[in-house]
């Protein structure tokens, strides 16, 4: 059965600037930080556990490296443990695999991994929220909590996604993730690591903090007593380095990969907007969204397709119902929707699921330009493809650059959107 499309504009591709201030020898910059912060004077044949968590954080891999050679500079041994909350369908297995996706094994890292469900209960709240930390991490001597401090669909004032949120919901596993989101996620982000620091063996904290090119612009060795400070102190800086699609009206914006190594909701709500999940003026006022493809690292985890109006059966396919599932209820507010993880309408490929959605977003038979925009995920923002009628609002921007003349949307045989030139990843 054909369904009623509108044909595609013209596009053309167009770079945003972004500033591009990173931190260039990561290695040496931690391991200095370690040495100057003192934090690790007591590890001296200790077992050293440290947070291996999922968020696709640049230069993970480096900064992995230095947290190890810092502890065994210090007479520790490291090992690395799964963070990551109720991901992976909820098992340590399902973790494992995720971190292997990520290339974080023990024959890389040169360290053991521990992965496991299991937690050491160390205590309540004030108002009754049980309070779980990793059983692996609390029978070492000795633990690391390393963090993205970033934006988060939820808590969006004062602490978002950064170490007092891996402590609460990382470090709890499965178990501590649903206490923590059922009661509140934005009071107890606060209230649990209070409970979990001294209660704990959390010796330390390493926060970064992403430029918009996801390259460490800042890291931070803190102390468990001056996280929460860092948290909120950073994500200010993280704030003042994010960057946005700018436009505020489109018809269709297509997103090439959500995923939950993007974001915890698959697509970032500062993107596409926050009325998606929490309804409220449109702003900004993209109409339909299309969601095409899933991330490897999801593991089948599709939080965040419910966002979109439309997707693809390539999509579908990797849809994993039971990721999906026990990753959404475990994060439940009881009082909110269970949304993010619905399937929107699915589509054969790339090239019907824009057609449909830029038919369905304008009225019958209306001569206004379609304004679409393709990018490659809500993270990726630097490259994206703009239709015509956007060009004369890009030309008044002094951070975009126009790289060619207006054509035709580029897809491969089967209907997959590709993209021109070394730009797809």
């Amino acid at each position: 059965m054909d369904y009623p499309r509108r044909s595609l504009p013209r596009v053309a591709r167009v770079l945003q600037y972004m500033p591009d201030e990173h931190i260039e020898d990561i290695r040496s910059h931690i391991i200095q930080k370690f040495k100057d912060s003192d934090l690790l004077k007591n590890v001296q044949g200790k077992r050293v556990g440290i947070t291996a968590g999922d968020r696709g954080i640049g230069g993970h891999h480096e900064i992995l490296h230095a947290v190890i050679d810092a502890v065994k500079d210090a007479g520790g041994e490291p090992f690395l443990f799964n963070a990551m909350g109720s991901h992976g369908s909820g098992d340590a297995e399902g973790q494992r695999e995720i971190l292997r996706r990520y290339g974080i094994t023990e024959e890389e890292l040169g360290v053991p991994i521990e992965c496991t469900m299991e937690t050491a209960l160390l205590g309540t709240t004030d108002d009754g929220v049980e309070v779980h930390f990793n059983k692996a991490a609390n029978d070492a001597d000795a633990s690391i909590i390393i963090s993205q401090e970033s934006v988060h669909p939820v808590l969006t004032e004062g602490i978002a996604s950064g170490l007092m949120k891996m402590i609460t919901i990382g470090c709890g596993s499965r178990i501590g993730a649903a206490w923590a989101h059922s009661h509140g996620l934005a009071e107890q982000v606060r209230k649990i690591p209070k409970v979990a620091i001294p209660n704990s063996n959390i010796v330390a904290g390493v926060a970064v903090v992403q430029n918009s090119l996801e390259k460490p612009h800042t890291i931070e060795v803190v102390p468990p007593d001056k996280f929460e400070e860092a948290d909120e102190r950073l994500l200010l800086l993280q704030k003042s380095l994010m960057r946005v699609i700018p436009f505020d009206h489109l018809h269709v914006l297509v997103v090439d990969r959500i995923g939950k190594n993007i974001t915890g909701s698959g697509m970032d709500p500062n993107v596409i907007g926050f009325w998606r999940i929490k309804g409220g003026p449109h702003t900004p006022d993209f109409r339909r969204i299309v969601a095409l493809d899933l991330t490897d690292q999801s593991l089948g985890n599709g939080i965040g397709v419910g966002l979109a109006d439309f997707t693809t059966e390539k999509f579908v396919s990797k849809y994993d119902w039971k990721a999906c599932y026990i990753n959404l209820l475990t994060g439940r507010d009881p009082s909110g929707r269970l949304i993010e993880g619905q399937l929107p309408l699915a589509l054969k490929d790339d090239r019907e699921a824009m057609e449909v959605a830029l038919y369905s977003a304008m009225p019958e038979g209306s001569k206004e330009e379609p304004r679409l925009v393709r990018i490659r995920s809500t993270r990726k923002l630097d490259l994206m493809y703009i239709s015509e009628a956007l060009l004369p609002e890009a030309k008044q921007d002094p951070s975009a650059k126009i790289l060619d003349e207006p054509h035709e949307m580029p897809f491969d045989s089967e209907g997959n959107a590709i993209w021109e030139g070394d730009s797809g990843d």
